[in-house]
């Protein structure tokens, strides 16, 4: 290398630099830095440097990343090594400096695209290649725009690997485990394969963007997205999936992504809302956005940001599959970002709503976000970022009409639907479910609420154009003035274990001056957690007189045997009841309940100690009356058990427990967590987990 200065070798000093970014677990034979913090190299010398003064005038450092590194658009950058670095820039600090080596201080700006990089030393004429680097996205640094100032937070939000999804009724909430595995070595691979592809579908040359994490969010969001041919899962609503796997069956992240990469970056099939949202976090947590995966029960689905949905029934209570595609959705899954908004009000900093599932939108990408959550709160539904699609999903009011048999749309009285309810997600350091319903609206009735609404109702009346809008804002109105002659109460249990009957309950009352005949219609059916139904399962009619002022209840079981056969994959049953008189008054309630799987119990020994062998008892409990048959259970846990293992439990008798022993040694201290997934005939992918604190050695 000229004028004497040639390189031996350049240490990178891996094992330190990824400790102090935070990067250890992603690799430990790679460097990965965090952007805004300096890291240090030692480069050696083949010889003795004694003037080193007069080397390191003509002595640069080059750092450069993408296809084609220019320093016209910044992707190639050429600095000195100096005395003193500039922590605002690219720089370079001479921290100690021997003749066989110099320790050298790399500052990286807060700003810095990340991807990843090469550095190169350039000394006189000569280049010389140090070695490569990865550049990541940096929370624990204050000028970074997704910097989160409180470290448990960075710990939940960045660093674990481990979380959990809500999914079922607002009334009766569940989880199920989720290995995002963020930080095995191949994944950030994949993620920044994941950013090319993304870019080249958008024909985006511009390399400078990935310092943005709004671009980074919208990229990755478009790639997730079910619509694309480019995308990472297809999307699929409902039915069987012979030609791929149930979404229901995931167990994390990492396959998924690894079979994306396997079939040539083509898309890997199913998945729904929640596996879009979970893959997506572990991808943004990856690049360094601190994320989290978000649940809200009634969600309203592809309003189009109206503030109105329909539901549709027959005279049976059934819910029908209307033409129309808004419908109200069981539960939605989707994730929330941090960062600054720069290019926003400051208020609308923080959480940012961002939503991959597809939508039903007049113009733009088909996912949504990232939209300030502070905006949804606030009704500022012109905020760009599809603001006004999350304000009505978790606001709109969902409208009951019932379909007759002579082809006549009649409204019917019911108390209203709102949506958005019990919004949750996994606390800081806890597997306890939190709910932010608070973040997204103000409370249900409240002056706030009222002025909240009142101000997205005056801003749509003025943005409307249409007649047909217009007309159908009247018909509800209308609808909705009707006196109230009958009242109806539908009450059952919010959740039942496989194999139990399901009790009804239903309270009449007929508040008029005089008596009525009526009919009541008792109606149960399986149900998509999409809001669409499966089949009709069960359905009873009663013929009675209501006198004046009397109230009655009548009492109805639905037997097992009638909902097991057509359950369907998120066993959510929807319970109507249908009440109307002589002059066709129809009063209409509804409930929906979710059927839950038998408990798998994990037990763990009392105290467990890295690389000391272990066991774990896995009791599984058959409460049908049928016996369950070719039993599998697949096993995993990291830092407990080297990949998943496989076991066949063969039938479980009716009434009867089958205990599971699995022998492992642990080989990571800390907190960790055992997933359990059950498979057989009669029970498909039935999780379970428990988490236990592993002593050091």
């Amino acid at each position: 290398m000229g004028q004497g200065l040639s390189i031996k070798r350049c240490d990178f000093k891996i094992t330190m630099n990824n400790n102090n970014h935070h990067t250890e677990e992603i690799s430990t034979k790679r460097l990965m830095v965090r952007r805004g913090q300096p890291f240090i190299i030692t480069v050696s010398f083949s010889s003795p440097v004694y003037n080193y003064l007069q080397q390191l005038k003509r002595t640069f450092l080059i750092v450069q990343t993408g296809p084609n590194p220019s320093k016209t658009d910044g992707t190639q950058v050429e600095f000195p090594i100096s005395r003193l670095g500039d922590q605002k820039q690219w720089s370079a600090a001479l921290e100690e400096q021997d003749p066989c080596f110099w320790t050298i201080s790399v500052n990286t700006p807060a700003n810095a695209p990340i991807g990843q990089y090469a550095l190169l030393l350039h000394a006189s004429k000569s280049y010389c290649l140090l070695g490569n680097f990865i550049l990541l996205f940096n929370p624990w640094c204050q000028d970074d725009e997704v910097f989160l100032a409180n470290e448990a937070q960075r710990q939940e939000y960045i660093l674990n690997q481990e979380g959990i999804i809500y999914w079922g009724t607002e009334n009766a909430v569940l989880a199920q485990p989720w290995d995002f595995n963020q930080f095995e070595e191949d994944i950030v691979d994949i993620c920044f394969t994941l950013l090319d592809i993304g870019e080249r579908h958008q024909r985006d040359k511009d390399h400078t963007q990935r310092k943005n994490p709004i671009y980074i969010c919208r990229t990755v969001a478009a790639m997730m997205n079910c619509d694309e041919v480019r995308g990472i899962m297809t999307e699929y609503g409902t039915g069987k999936y012979y030609d791929g796997t149930s979404p229901s069956k995931w167990l994390g992240s990492s396959p998924i992504l690894r079979q994306w990469v396997a079939l040539q970056c083509k898309p890997v099939r199913y998945g729904q809302c929640w596996v879009f949202a979970a893959v997506m976090c572990s991808v943004l947590r990856c690049l360094g956005i601190p994320t989290r995966v978000v649940t809200g029960f009634t969600w309203a689905h592809n309003t189009n940001s109206s503030l109105n949905v329909d539901e549709y029934y027959d005279e049976n209570g059934m819910l029908l599959t209307h033409d129309k595609s808004a419908r109200v959705w069981t539960f939605h899954v989707w994730n929330e970002c941090w960062m600054a908004r720069t290019d926003l009000l400051p208020e609308y900093s923080g959480w940012q709503a961002l939503d991959a599932t597809c939508q039903e939108k007049n113009k733009g990408a088909s996912f949504c976000g990232p939209a300030p959550v502070q905006a949804i709160k606030e009704g500022d539904t012109e905020v760009d970022y599809d603001v006004c699609y999350f304000f009505a999903a978790i606001n709109a009011k969902c409208h009951v009409w019932i379909h007759k048999a002579d082809g006549i749309l009649k409204p019917a009285c019911i108390c209203t639907k709102y949506t958005g309810n019990n919004i949750s997600t996994k606390s800081v350091g806890s597997e306890r479910c939190e709910d932010i319903t608070h973040n997204y609206k103000y409370p249900e009735g409240s002056l706030q609420e009222k002025k909240i609404l009142d101000k997205v109702y005056r801003r749509i009346k003025t943005l409307e154009t249409t007649t047909s809008s217009k007309t159908e804002l009247r018909s509800i109105t209308t609808a909705l003035e009707e006196p109230v002659n009958l009242f109806i109460q539908l009450q059952s249990n919010s959740s039942l274990l496989l194999g139990q009957d399901v009790p009804i309950s239903v309270e009449v009352f007929n508040p008029s001056s005089g008596e009525k005949a009526t009919h009541l219609v008792l109606g149960v059916q399986s149900l998509h957690y999409g809001g669409t139904p499966i089949t009709q399962l069960w359905k009873k009619e009663f013929h009675f007189i209501l006198k004046s002022n009397e109230a009655n209840t009548l009492q109805a079981i639905v037997p097992y045997s009638q909902y097991i056969k057509e359950l369907g994959e998120n066993h959510l049953l929807r319970l109507t009841a249908m009440l109307r008189d002589k002059d066709s008054y129809i009063c209409f309630a509804q409930e929906e309940i979710s059927i839950c799987d038998p408990p798998l119990i994990i037990k763990f020994p009392e105290d467990m100690v890295q690389y000391q062998p272990a066991s774990v008892e896995i009791s599984l409990l058959n409460p049908l009356a049928e016996p369950l048959e070719k039993c599998v259970i697949v096993v995993g846990g990291r830092g407990l058990i080297y990949r998943q293992r496989k076991y066949r439990l063969g039938s479980v008798q009716p009434g009867s427990t089958q205990q599971l022993h699995i022998s492992f040694t642990p080989t990571e201290a800390g907190p960790r967590r055992l997933t359990v997934n059950l498979t057989c005939l009669q029970l498909q992918n039935l999780k379970s987990y428990k988490s236990i604190n592993i002593a050091a050695a």
